[in-house]
């Protein structure tokens, strides 16, 4: 009786167990598969890319400047006297040799009368001495008239008195151009910018007449722009370039002007070179002295290696851009030249025809796969 209970209550505890154990089984093959499809690495992202190729960029530069005039001078007194006339003022246009002020000098009229006289004396001895020779050489033609001997004395007697007569006419020039000098002339053409000088007011070339210039006169018509062109972009610049600005006077106006004259040499403080520009201003609108706002044109004067500014990755360690090679990211050093459009110049150990990253970033690593698009 108990074996009959016993083997249907045992069957039964066999098929539980063996359920449990297949149950078991399925439940760790299925976490070992979880876990190796976990640890399988993903596949890379497809990568855009481009071709290497070389092109010219061309990019401007925005910097300020300073509108000068061409020619601006300081005029004083040659000589000491007293402003007998003034014919201009502040704003006065004036030409080239234009008299702008006629001053006096009392001594200067009484030292010119003086050489003057003494000029005439000279030239009245001279001419006696001059007649004496002749004479005497003439009648040493007759045979013991006159002496070898007296016929010398003449001719050194007339000599000397030449001497004498050049050296009255030298001083009577020097009284002369001095009182020349009582006639203060434009040098060239602009407007008098400044007056220091009033009717009978003393002016002197040192002393207390000459503090101050009597007037400053400004070329207006045509004016020099000067700039200053960081060291990175002075190999841009040259001759006859051309270039544009605007002044706050005149907002909605853009001036030209051609770039003329450059320094050779960088400023030590701002490690920039001076660039002047001529500019012409015959209406005079443009005054000396007004700050412009400038663009100055870099055009690459050779074709360079042009990428797009996004495959430049700036690290800690450099700056690369990301080549792909046989499946592979590799990192190549470059240099960076002008910007412009979302491009860049680079500079290095470049292949036209690479294959590069379009937008490459550091987590790209070197010698990482890369899956191309």
């Amino acid at each position: 009786m108990n074996r009959l209970i016993n083997k249907p209550y045992f069957n039964l505890l066999a098929l539980v167990g063996s359920l449990f154990l297949l149950s078991s089984v399925t439940s760790c093959h299925s976490s070992e598969g979880k876990e190796e499809a976990a640890e399988a690495p993903d596949a890379p992202a497809a990568t855009e890319v481009f071709s290497l190729k070389k092109g010219k960029l061309s990019s401007s530069l925005q910097v300020p400047g300073e509108l000068v005039a061409f020619r601006d001078v300081d005029i004083y007194a040659k000589v000491s006297g007293f402003i007998k006339a003034l014919h201009v003022d502040v704003g006065s246009e004036v030409r080239q040799g234009q008299l702008l002020a006629l001053a006096e000098a009392p001594e200067l009229s009484a030292q010119l009368s003086s050489a003057e006289s003494k000029l005439k004396g000279q030239e009245a001895i001279s001419i006696g001495s001059k007649a004496n020779y002749e004479r005497i050489l003439e009648a040493s033609k007759f045979s013991g008239a006159v002496s070898k001997n007296d016929v010398d004395q003449a001719l050194a007697k007339r000599n000397a008195d030449l001497a004498q007569l050049e050296a009255a006419k030298s001083a009577y020039r020097e009284v002369s151009d001095l009182k020349k000098y009582l006639e203060i002339r434009a040098p060239f053409d602009g407007i008098i910018s400044a007056r220091n000088a009033s009717t009978g007011a003393y002016i002197g070339p040192a002393g207390k007449g000459s503090e101050f210039p009597l007037f400053v006169l400004t070329e207006q018509k045509k004016l020099r722009l000067v700039i200053s062109v960081p060291e990175a972009y002075t190999g841009y610049v040259d001759q006859n370039d051309a270039v544009s600005f605007t002044v706050k006077a005149f907002p909605d106006k853009k001036f030209t002007g051609q770039v003329k004259r450059q320094a050779g040499a960088l400023d030590k403080r701002l490690r920039s070179e001076r660039v002047e520009v001529d500019v012409i201003n015959n209406d005079k609108k443009l005054l000396p002295g007004m700050v412009a706002e400038v663009n100055v044109p870099l055009p690459t004067k050779n074709n360079t290696f042009i990428v797009p500014k996004s495959a430049i990755v700036n690290s800690t360690t450099g700056v690369f851009i990301v080549k792909v090679k046989d499946g592979k990211a590799e990192w190549v050093p470059v240099k960076t030249g002008l910007e412009a459009d979302e491009k860049i110049e680079v500079f290095g150990q470049l292949t036209e025809g690479d294959q590069f990253i379009t937008a490459a970033t550091e987590e790209i690593r070197d010698g990482s796969p890369v899956k191309v698009k």
